[in-house]
């Protein structure tokens, strides 16, 4: 009998232990919850999660604000799709007036493939997005809504001082005043959270989405950075500069971008192509060479810290090979985190036109590239 009591004593307290580890577990699970919960919300921009079926599961605040005449229709469990059909049915969407099921099925079709190639959206009340969606490890989705309706203004103010070639000096000024206006939805310290985050206690799931947060924010910095004071853009005088090309005011700019990181050039490719421009992009000063050897560029852009050859060894290169052949001069502008006054010197010295320090953002460098094109 004693034996026995002594028995259903452990056992007792053998199960208080095991319901107070549970209960730990649980309110560690909650509190990695909400920490997740938290880095969404303090993203600036739109952010949803789907699962393998195209269901919502979690969305940030934004995304509702984006997205405000559907947002009624947000619930867990929802097909985005069939948001999207109620959407076109309301005038959401007008590039789906009068093509309103092949418009859903191509927007379908994207959501299916998800391989993070960027789409332009635009709504009802004028904005235009940016949408980017990726699969996460466990087959579900993750998007991100940019609203881009600032820099497709600035494109069309880019294209109209191209066009208008012999108003350039006006038209510089109005396009740099237009880019006071700028996109003010920093990504900065986004990835700082994630990071922070993720060395939390998380299980393996929310480990991912952290991760796939942390990818997506690294694709989209510096393109909507704008709390950076507005510095000397260290452009060349009008005089050193060559007159603008031929085809500049009837064809896109076709811009070459030299850097080593891939996701320096995927923000820098993404600001090009938003304003309208062509980028083809190298990963090392001599490529950049030879790309611009047998290809006619606007204008090129050129990192200092490169393997093979460095950015500065590069434009010297290019100017002696323009001196020997009598080739008109290709605007140079350096993009680089060395921004002292010995390495703007350095940059002016072996040749360039400009000198932006990193990060960059975006109405920084469109200017710089309105005016070496236009000049």
């Amino acid at each position: 009998m004693a034996n026995r009591r002594v028995g259903e004593g452990w056992a007792a307290v053998l199960s208080r232990r095991a319901g107070g580890t549970v209960a730990a577990a649980q309110a560690e699970a909650r509190l990695a919850r909400d920490r997740l919960r938290d880095v969404i919300e303090a993203i600036p921009e739109g952010v949803v999660f789907l699962d393998a079926e195209g269901r919502y599961i979690l969305w940030n605040q934004r995304y509702a604000e984006i997205y405000h005449r559907s947002a009624d229709l947000f619930r867990p469990g929802a097909k985005l799709i069939d948001t999207l059909r109620e959407g076109v049915r309301r005038g959401d969407y007008p590039d789906a007036i009068g093509r309103e099921e092949a418009w859903l099925a191509e927007r379908a079709g994207k959501l299916m493939e998800a391989s993070g190639q960027r789409q332009e959206q635009r709504l009802a009340d004028g904005r235009w997005l940016m949408i980017e969606e990726r699969r996460t490890s466990d087959g579900g989705v993750i998007g991100l809504r940019v609203d881009i309706t600032e820099l497709k203004r600035q494109a069309a103010a880019l294209e109209q001082a191209l066009a208008h070639a012999e108003a350039a000096n006006r038209a510089k000024g109005e396009f740099l005043a237009d880019m006071s206006h700028e996109l003010r939805t920093p990504l900065n310290g986004v990835s700082g959270l994630a990071q922070a985050l993720e060395a939390t206690k998380l299980d393996p799931e929310q480990l991912a989405l952290v991760a796939d947060i942390r990818a997506s924010a690294a694709q989209l910095e510096r393109l909507v950075l704008g709390l950076l004071d507005y510095g000397d853009a260290d452009l060349a005088p009008e005089s050193t500069r060559s007159p603008p090309s031929a085809h500049a005011g009837s064809a896109p700019v076709r811009v070459l971008v030299a850097d080593d990181n891939p996701t320096n050039r995927k923000v820098i490719e993404l600001m090009l192509t938003a304003a309208g421009a062509t980028a083809i992009s190298v990963e090392d000063g001599r490529a950049a060479v030879d790309a611009w050897r047998t290809t006619t560029f606007d204008v090129v852009l050129m990192d200092l810290r490169m393997p093979v050859m460095d950015g500065l060894e590069a434009i010297r290169a290019i100017r002696a090979e323009e001196a020997r052949s009598s080739r008109p001069a290709t605007p140079v502008i350096v993009l680089s985190a060395n921004t002292s006054p010995d390495d703007r010197r350095d940059s002016a010295a072996a040749g360039a036109d400009g000198h932006i320090g990193k990060p960059i953002r975006a109405e920084d460098l469109l200017a710089a590239i309105a005016a070496a094109v236009v000049a």
